[in-house]
């Protein structure tokens, strides 16, 4: 059986990975800057991580939410000693656009509303409402554009009062780092008068942290780095390090109620241990110190490449802007120097995104790789 053909493959076949290192079937080695989209934050095949779902796997793999599972309970409180997120509540379910699905349902719920309001260029995800709210037509079908959904522009504080004041918004859903979009941010300024407005309107203010969460931006949540309290907050790509795990935290002036959400897979046995194995390798190691100064360092030779337009980005959330389409950078840099970044919506735009255990070695063998690379690209263009 064919397998339905939706994705576009670089010939490139991993088999297994350590560290932030990748292997092929052939045993080449592939310094891994992308992750995975985001996914890999402690490295690939971490020894806590392997001894952690190894070990669970021996003893107990799943069983489902009717019974009482205490892994959940010390993932919630984990989760809210490292990230600050006080009194906030926790539901598990598998994915980032699970998770945004269920934040917008959620808030639904709350102030019996239907309408979102997300943001140009955004994306949350490919299930209904969570697709409906990401600015890509090409990925919304018809079943999915009945949603009531009002795309604005990034810093236009002016239309989202507008639209707010219509009184028929249940949330605002907004990537403090854009990821697919293209590592765009908006101002303080306008996240914090978005806060202000949600407050006064009864509409939720999302934060959808899937990509940019979990010490990524430097902060535990990229919203940290901004006075707002978000409402609901998505999270999935670095949560589990590769084993399929997401969530939601939820303000505790949102009341649950039995049967209001649900998941059978979300918050297994297996998916809690591969979530505290990360969370507990991210404060040993000091993995968002570790990000802010590879993050600098990065960014201070970044300033040096002269065909560089622009850096985007945060903590280990980084765009490099040029003035041509990367494509075939990014081919040239897989295949001629065994290196993965990552694409965007904007084509220009060169996305990094390694494990948060990344280190200065290896931020210098890309740009010795990307030096190499460019002037690879101009000889072909030429």
């Amino acid at each position: 059986m064919p397998l339905f053909n939706v994705y576009p493959l670089y010939d490139v076949t991993p088999v297994s990975g350590k560290g932030v290192y990748v292997y092929d079937e052939k045993g080449s080695e592939y310094l891994d800057l992308y992750g995975g989209h985001a996914v890999i934050s402690i490295g690939h095949a971490h020894p806590k991580y392997v001894e952690a779902i190894t070990e669970q796997v021996s003893k107990l793999g799943f069983y489902s939410n009717a019974i009482q599972n205490p892994l959940q309970t010390e993932l919630a409180d984990k989760i809210e000693a490292l990230s600050g997120c006080k009194d906030y509540e926790l539901f598990l379910c598998n994915s980032g656009a699970e998770a945004n699905e269920n934040a917008l349902k959620l808030a639904s719920f709350k102030t019996g509303k239907s309408r979102v309001v997300a943001f140009k260029n955004g994306f949350h995800g490919r299930t209904s409402a969570a697709v409906a709210a990401t600015d890509n037509k090409n990925i919304i079908a018809p079943i999915n554009a009945q949603q009531k959904v009002t795309i604005l522009e990034l810093n236009d504080i002016d239309a989202v009062k507008t639209e707010l004041e219509k009184g028929d918004v249940c949330a605002v859903i907004v990537e403090f780092i854009q990821g697919v979009g293209g590592l765009d941010q908006a101002t303080a300024e306008f996240f914090e008068q978005v806060d202000a407005l949600c407050k006064a309107n009864n509409s939720m203010f999302i934060a959808d942290e899937v990509q940019s969460g979990y010490g990524r931006s430097g902060k535990f949540f990229a919203f940290q780095h901004y006075n707002v309290t978000p409402d609901i907050i998505s999270i999935a790509k670095g949560m589990g390090n590769g084993f399929p795990i997401g969530g939601i935290l939820i303000h505790p002036d949102i009341e649950a109620k039995f049967g209001m959400l649900g998941t059978t897979f979300g918050g297994n046995h297996l998916a809690c241990a591969a979530g505290l194995a990360v969370l507990n390798v991210i404060e040993e190691q000091k993995l968002i110190d570790n990000v802010n100064e590879m993050s600098d360092y990065f960014i201070k030779i970044a300033k040096t490449i002269p065909q560089l337009k622009n850096i985007k980005g945060r903590g280990l959330m980084l765009g490099l802007e040029f003035d041509f389409e990367v494509g075939e950078l990014r081919k040239k840099l897989i295949y001629n120097h065994h290196i993965f970044t990552g694409g965007a919506s904007n084509k220009k735009l060169l996305r990094i995104l390694p494990p948060l255990t990344v280190r200065k070695e290896h931020v210098n063998m890309f740009f010795e790789a990307l030096i190499e690379a460019l002037n690879e690209v101009e000889i072909t263009i030429a």
